[in-house]
């Protein structure tokens, strides 16, 4: 993902308004593969188990948000060899975004909500 989208300073587009990206590598897959679309919310509530966009360091993440124990941690269904499967997580802070929907290109009857 590009490290300046999605918040650019674009005046023509609200930040607590929905926007879409495109999955870069299957880090997450089986449950969203490269290529496929994914609509993130902004300003969506955040729960136990949702897919998020989260900014750690300089690198934004598509992963999914889990409790564990007192604390938060982003997972990573398909972790490379050098790759852990959980990312600690100080606060929510890091967290940008829900996804609410994902589209698989030029399939639509694959598309998937959830809300």
């Amino acid at each position: 993902m590009n490290p300046n989208a999605p918040f650019d300073d674009d005046p023509g587009c609200s930040a607590g308004e929905p926007f879409a990206l495109r999955v870069l590598g299957d880090d997450m897959a089986p449950e969203f593969r490269d290529g496929e679309i994914i609509i993130v919310e902004p300003d969506g509530a955040l729960r136990d188990g949702s897919f998020v966009l989260a900014q750690v360091e300089d690198e934004w993440l598509l992963r999914q948000l889990c409790r564990k124990d007192a604390a938060w941690v982003l997972r990573v269904l398909n972790p490379g060899p050098a790759q852990s499967a959980e990312l600690p997580l100080r606060d929510l802070a890091a967290v940008h975004g829900v996804v609410i929907q994902k589209a698989v290109p030029g399939r639509r009857r694959l598309s998937k909500f959830y809300v």
